[in-house]
């Protein structure tokens, strides 16, 4: 059962975004630079990495979802944060695509060899592609499971849901698919033997949520390649929990096959009345501009090196 938490703060470290001249808002803290000339900065790519910490009773731990795509730009934006990895309890990998994991190096350079788990989907480790209408192709590397135990991280593969700290956290396992308009990606291949195959459904895409007492839930989503609605009405359905302060991460609305989904989706959200809302990553401009006209309280705009906060209810 998911525990409820006091305070969930997370931490944008790898977006596709970046601008480091945003003024920050309640509850939104924004990275801001000192000296462009004297020392590193933040660098933006095409990928999602977020820091989560959750506090409890006085007890704050922390976790990594996802790890971006470079180790260059993961090992950077740590260090330019001054994050302290030593700190970090486990790290979620939302799905088998490279904009996910393929940063895992530089945290590992950083952090050094330990026993931390690193919880994934079995279906994560299959190679994929992206086959356009065009001809060409992007090719999805997958992560390497000899790879990460020989630098001493703790595999573990959940299929199913599971919790983390102590019942704090709560990775979300294989989304169940319900809406009608969330049909999948219809040019997505994966390997099967020596050929490819349609994998429209990436039923690796996996979520991570917090309860925070009295406010609801806050969901973190990768790509949501389960489907944005479905990611929330899935955390719903395992916390029991209708309220949802928060929802972060990639929406998968961008480009042509995807934008027919924006609107329902809005509407959803509408429905659900999220508190707040940072699309991020692989959302897209349009999705990201319908949600900021259709919810402008709710909406924050997400960008690496912001942080937002989640307290719990006074009283």
């Amino acid at each position: 059962m998911l525990t409820p938490v006091d305070r969930v703060e997370v931490t944008v470290v790898i977006d596709n975004f970046l601008d480091v001249l945003m003024a920050g808002e309640e509850g939104v803290v924004r990275y801001q630079a000192r000296d462009f000339g004297a020392a590193e900065q933040l660098v933006a790519e095409h990928g999602f990495s977020a820091l989560v910490s959750v506090e409890r009773c006085g007890d704050r731990r922390t976790v990594l979802y996802d790890a971006g795509l470079t180790p260059h730009a993961l090992a950077r934006n740590l260090d330019v944060l001054q994050v302290p990895v030593g700190d970090l309890r486990a790290i979620v990998i939302s799905h088998g695509h490279a904009g996910h994991h393929g940063g895992l190096e530089g945290l590992i350079r950083r952090r050094g060899r330990s026993r931390l788990p690193l919880v994934i989907h079995p279906d994560a480790w299959r190679e994929r592609r992206i086959v356009f209408p065009s001809g060409g192709e992007l090719r999805l590397p997958p992560p390497s499971r000899h790879d990460l135990q020989a630098e001493g991280l703790e595999v573990v593969e959940e299929r199913a849901d599971s919790l983390l700290l102590d019942g704090a956290v709560l990775v979300s396992g294989q989304v169940e698919r319900v809406t009608e308009f969330e049909s999948g990606f219809p040019i997505h291949e994966a390997r099967d033997g020596d050929g490819w195959r349609p994998d429209p459904m990436i039923w690796d895409d996996q979520a991570l949520v917090v309860n925070v007492r009295d406010r609801g839930l806050v969901i973190l989503s990768g790509c949501s390649h389960a489907g944005a609605i479905n990611v929330l009405f899935h955390a719903q359905r395992l916390t029991g929990e209708a309220r949802v302060a928060g929802l972060l991460g990639g929406l998968h609305l961008t480009g042509g096959l995807f934008e027919a989904r924006i609107e329902p989706t809005v509407e959803a959200l509408l429905a659900a009345r999220v508190g707040r809302v940072l699309p991020a990553h692989c959302s897209g401009w349009r999705a990201v501009h319908a949600i900021a006209r259709a919810m402008p309280e709710a909406f924050v705009q997400c960008a690496v090196g912001t942080t937002v906060g989640f307290e719990a209810s006074p009283g």
